[in-house]
């Protein structure tokens, strides 16, 4: 039996006893994992029966195995006894000293709990949708993007280094007056305004022509990912090959034919199929909006005293995954953050204000998806097992095997309390 407790902020604290005879289990257990390597005189190593060996060593080197298997068993017993939702690992309060062979002893562990929901305003709420339609700017814009991924770089035969052209040349940067590693290059393709290189560096070529040489003077920026240069004035010697701009093809269909896209050789047909995908990606990206708006809403409308607990597990969960992503590219947590331009404290504040909004919006659609009476039929279950093994190209009775039902069947409802707030939106 354990006894309940209410803490504030949505805590509780368990105090469990535990009986000499669950001790005794537990000191038995622990037993049993060194049993094997028990060596004692007048008996065969690993024979050695627990009473001889706890004559000579007593029951000290067998307590913390024996507490841990102990203490698992009865904090989930007592979970199970008062049907908590915890949401973060418990906080143990154990006097090891009093603890004694043969007589029983109690613990405390303080625990935070899923908190209470008070939903307010979370359907019928106003929502100024954006339109779906695509305007003619909007395709004629994206062709021209299209224009200019096709674009060649030719040689600018007169003038000098303008905005957009690219400048071909040499360099080598000097701190202090040494050369610093990874500072050189020859016949090196700088855009001018892609912000590619130190900044000032870029704007320091313009005016420039073919043959000229010159200092440029620039100051490495204070989150530069090469620790040696961080903050550093630093002058690079620049020789300028050459000019190249940008020539870019006709809009014609000749140009829409080069494409080589199936089933389109005319300009008419590409504004057309244009239309049709930014019409798509608009319709989606406005059902997304739609989504963020209900959800977000609904849970800013709720209230609920999250516990600190809860939320640092959840960002210790997003910063793995950070950090998991990171390793995809070879990359160290630090590197990643210099790449980002935020430092350690910045990525940690983000983060736990990224886990408590999430935290706010599960539980306020799972507060609403009861309050609603939102269930999973077993048809809709079915349909989401095959398309997991759809996505996954797995066999439909492999993915059952390995997804929990119950999982399955809150992603189901999941979505379809979002899709509840999306249909009840007025939109105006």
């Amino acid at each position: 039996m354990a006894k309940l407790e209410e803490l504030e902020n949505s805590r509780v604290k368990l105090t469990v006893e535990v009986t000499a005879d669950q001790l005794d289990h537990g000191l038995e257990h622990a037993y049993e994992q060194i049993k094997k390597d028990v060596d004692e005189k007048g008996f065969r190593k690993g024979e050695v029966p627990r009473k001889i060996y706890e004559q000579k060593h007593g029951i000290q080197p067998l307590l913390e195995e024996a507490l841990n298997h102990v203490l698992q068993e009865t904090y989930t017993d007592a979970v199970m006894e008062h049907n908590l939702e915890v949401v973060s690992q418990p906080k143990v309060d154990l006097k090891i000293e009093e603890i004694e062979k043969g007589k029983p002893f109690t613990y405390t562990a303080t625990v935070a709990v899923k908190p209470d929901v008070e939903l307010g305003e979370y359907k019928g709420l106003e929502y100024e949708a954006p339109s779906d339609e695509v305007t003619e700017e909007e395709v004629n814009a994206d062709i021209k993007k299209l224009q200019e991924q096709n674009a060649e770089l030719v040689v600018k035969e007169d003038g000098e280094v303008e905005q957009g052209d690219t400048a071909v040349i040499d360099f080598e940067g000097f701190v202090d007056g040494e050369a610093f590693e990874g500072g050189k290059a020859e016949n090196h393709e700088l855009e001018i305004g892609s912000n590619s290189f130190i900044p000032g560096f870029e704007e320091q070529l313009v005016g420039m022509k073919p043959g000229e040489e010159k200092d440029v003077q620039v100051t490495f920026p204070e989150n530069y990912q090469a620790e040696n240069l961080k903050g550093k004035d630093a002058t690079f010697k620049v020789k300028l090959h050459e000019i190249k701009v940008k020539e870019v093809p006709a809009l014609d269909d000749d140009f829409v034919k080069d494409l080589d896209k199936e089933g389109i050789e005319t300009l008419d047909q590409l504004k057309e199929d244009t239309r049709k995908r930014l019409e798509e990606q608009k319709t989606e990206a406005n059902k997304n909006k739609a989504v963020d708006f209900a959800v977000d809403t609904a849970s800013k409308n709720a209230t609920m005293n999250l516990p600190e607990e809860m939320i640092v597990e959840e960002k210790n969960r997003l910063m793995d995954n950070t950090k998991k992503q990171a390793e995809q590219y070879g990359l160290d947590l630090d590197t990643y953050l210099q790449l980002t331009g935020m430092s350690k404290e910045q990525f940690e504040s983000k983060l736990m204000e990224d886990a408590e909004r999430s935290i706010k919006y599960n539980l306020t659609i799972d507060a609403i998806s009861k309050a609603e009476d939102i269930a999973a039929t077993d048809e809709e279950i079915e349909a989401k097992y095959q398309e997991l093994a759809d996505q996954h190209n797995m066999d439909l009775e492999q993915v059952k095997t390995q997804v929990n039902n119950q999982a399955v069947a809150q992603e189901v409802v999941f979505k379809k309390t979002i899709d509840f707030l999306v249909d009840s939106l007025q939109t105006k």
